[in-house]
């Protein structure tokens, strides 16, 4: 079979390589050709949720929702699911690069089966206390690795880097942040919340700039960005808030948002726009005696006299 023709550009380039005629601006942009024969990596996604692909790695996911519906109780769920095999609908599909590649050779590992190696999560909690990120760690995500993996099992803390900057001057807010990833190699990021890593999320600038710097970072980093980010207080609109929550929708693979269900105290997650795999169940969890998750049915539908 005779191979596709090459374009003008590309043949320019093959016959005159780095002679050619092309300014040094448009051999640069060349590097960012996609042709049907460009061999790229293959997409590789950190969890399912109803058998659906989400989560992928060098991509943002947006989590959004309402003041207290949840999104830090989801949140968890997944940081502890980096460690467990499968909580609620969720499970894990992937292991950590680093650890995978050390046992690759001695032990080939099925990114499909559930016995991965866990994946090393970064936490970056700009807004709660010590006190409450702490709290969660010790009696939400522990407790449900044990309930997970059973009470006798260690919990792997040392894949866990957890960093309260609730306290730490929002200039260096971000610094640190993208020093950290960097350092630590992160399978999943979460940045919750994005908005205190800016001085105003109604700034186009600002938020175009943070969005190019996250994204770049998940790229060059191989890891998943959570950003979580609040909705709009007034309206309908489910969308995070700002212009940076529409860079964000804008940028990110999925979005997820969440809600709390009253007066029943049901928790709903659902996927509201994605770049690919539509997850058209939401899950409906509520909080046992324990403090711990457990999956639930929706509550049914109000009725009006």
């Amino acid at each position: 079979m005779n191979p596709l023709p090459l374009d003008p550009i590309q043949a320019e380039l093959a016959q005159a390589g780095s002679t050619s005629g092309l300014s040094p601006s448009l051999l640069e942009l060349e590097k960012n050709r996609i042709t049907s024969r460009k061999v790229l990596p293959p997409m590789e996604f950190l969890f399912s949720l109803f058998g659906e692909l989400c989560f992928p790695r060098r991509e943002l996911v947006a989590f959004t929702g309402r003041a207290k519906s949840g999104k830090t109780f989801v949140i968890s769920i997944l940081m502890t699911l980096c460690v467990a095999r499968e909580i609620l609908t969720f499970k894990r599909i992937s292991g950590c690069l680093a650890e995978t590649a050390e046992s690759a050779e001695t032990s080939p590992i099925s990114p499909l089966t559930s016995d991965i190696n866990p994946l090393r999560v970064l936490w970056y909690d700009t807004e709660q206390s010590d006190n409450s990120t702490q709290d969660i760690l010790v009696n939400r995500i522990i407790p449900l690795f044990h309930r997970q993996m059973g009470p006798d099992e260690p919990f792997p803390e040392h894949m866990f880097d957890i960093f309260n900057v609730r306290n730490v001057d929002r200039a260096n807010r971000e610094a640190y942040f993208l020093e950290a990833i960097g350092h630590y190699r992160p399978d999943l990021v979460i940045l919750d919340g994005i908005r205190d890593l800016v001085s105003d999320i109604n700034d186009g600038s600002v938020a175009q700039d943070m969005m190019e710097k996250l994204m770049k970072t998940a790229q060059a980093f191989n890891c998943c960005i959570v950003c979580v980010l609040h909705q709009n207080k007034s309206g309908d609109s489910r969308d995070p808030r700002g212009w940076l929550g529409t860079e964000l929708l804008n940028k990110a693979y999925d979005v997820f948002a969440t809600e709390k269900i009253l007066p029943q105290r049901i928790f709903k997650l659902e996927q509201l726009y994605t770049r690919k795999y539509d997850i058209e169940q939401c899950l409906y969890f509520t909080v046992d005696d324990e403090g711990l998750p457990c999956v639930t049915d929706a509550p049914p539908a109000p009725t009006y006299v």
